[in-house]
């Protein structure tokens, strides 16, 4: 048989199974008309895992993948049933009050918290973010979260993740503590340099200051130098000054190449960090969750039972709305026995219904679920 006769049959059994599957999504909607007169939940695992038993018994050697497309089949049935159904959930109803709250465009000013001195890539990410905004700087991240949380700023603006050096967990951690919520995001291009007082040479230098993220991202240079003390600080901004108020021709502080005139350093290495494609990801965050004009981008925090398939369960969601996943990320629960969280990003729109049900759905189906926001990165 040639291959085009192939094809012809292929063609004809397309055909066959798009017709039985309109068929089957016909049915899934009543399903859903019928769970919602009853209050029914969505998901029957125990019906869908009687009907994967029979598909793989009856499906030979090629089991695996009469199991994948019939799990497939579930999810797209779930995802038409979650538009259909009008159970109320949490997140439903805090996007729809985000986007009623907000269907404007981000504003060009505002009074922002911000962690750290004048010089600092935060107080480049406000600049950013708000080009007429007023900042008012605080001395930690959690100083921050709470001028927010109290009313003194109604925005802050914290670092959430580098692409050397991973997420900032104390910030992700604010997210889930403090109940803030993202309504914008920028990326800065980051370059270290090794500033010191005027006149002071590299063999000099004993002492090294500046934020920990900043160490992390110039460890490879770090270690190449011997006879050095490393010293965290609040911010790089921060070491600059200390290092120029300081007078102490032994130190050094990492940090940006604006600090350096600023604080009247001169640099002794420049370009220090440990990748040239170095970036940290900024987060405006607000009190109230708002969903402004052109957002988007989701961001997520789930656990689910440990047990095997439960990730591919949340990623069948994403995948059967073509949703792109732009980070997943696991961090263990303290005190807990191989126990994880996740950090999600998603590229969708809450305005499309089907991803706001799909959100409703895994928040049903989640032991934890959290709604981080809704935004657009600039």
């Amino acid at each position: 048989m040639e291959l085009s006769d192939i094809r012809k049959k292929i063609d004809a059994v397309d055909d066959q199974l798009l017709a039985l599957f309109l068929e089957r999504m016909d049915l899934a909607e009543e399903v859903a008309a019928y769970k919602n007169e009853h209050r029914l939940p969505i998901l029957n695992k125990e019906r869908e895992r009687a009907v994967l038993a029979k598909v793989t018994e009856n499906a030979g050697t090629r089991e695996r993948y009469a199991y994948h497309l019939f799990s497939t089949l579930f999810e797209l049935a779930r995802s038409r049933q979650a538009e259909l159904i009008d159970a109320p959930t949490q997140v439903g109803r805090q996007v729809i009050a985000s986007l009623n709250a907000g269907d404007q465009l981000f504003p060009q000013t505002g009074l922002v918290a911000c962690q750290g001195i004048e010089g600092g890539n935060s107080q480049a990410a406000c600049d950013r973010l708000f080009p007429r905004g007023k900042i008012v700087y605080v001395k930690t991240f959690e100083a921050v979260a709470s001028a927010v949380e109290s009313g003194l700023c109604k925005f802050g603006v914290l670092p959430i993740e580098n692409s050397s050096n991973g997420s900032v967990r104390a910030v992700y951690e604010l997210l889930q503590e403090r109940n803030l919520s993202i309504v914008r995001s920028t990326r800065l291009c980051i370059r270290h340099e090794l500033l010191a007082l005027p006149g002071v040479k590299q063999e000099d230098i004993t002492e090294i200051y500046s934020h920990q993220q900043a160490i992390g991202q110039c460890s490879r240079f770090l270690e190449g130098l011997k006879g050095v003390t490393v010293i965290p600080c609040d911010n790089t901004a921060v070491a600059a000054k200390l290092v120029a108020e300081s007078g102490n021709r032994h130190a050094a502080a990492i940090s940006s190449h604006p600090c350096a005139a600023l604080y009247g350093l001169e640099c002794l290495s420049s370009a220090i960090q440990n990748s040239d494609n170095n970036y940290t990801r900024f987060v405006c965050v607000t009190k109230d969750p708002v969903i402004y004009a052109g957002a988007n981008r989701v961001s997520l925090v789930i656990a689910f039972e440990n047990k095997p398939g439960a990730l591919y369960e949340i990623l069948s969601k994403l995948a059967a709305l073509d949703i792109n996943l732009t980070k997943l990320e696991s961090c263990p629960v303290v005190g807990s026995d191989f126990a994880f969280i996740f950090f999600l990003e998603l590229e969708a729109d809450c305005r499309d219904a089907g991803v706001l049900a799909m959100l409703e759905e895994m928040e049903r189906s989640c032991a934890q679920f959290q709604f981080l926001g809704s935004y657009a990165e600039v």
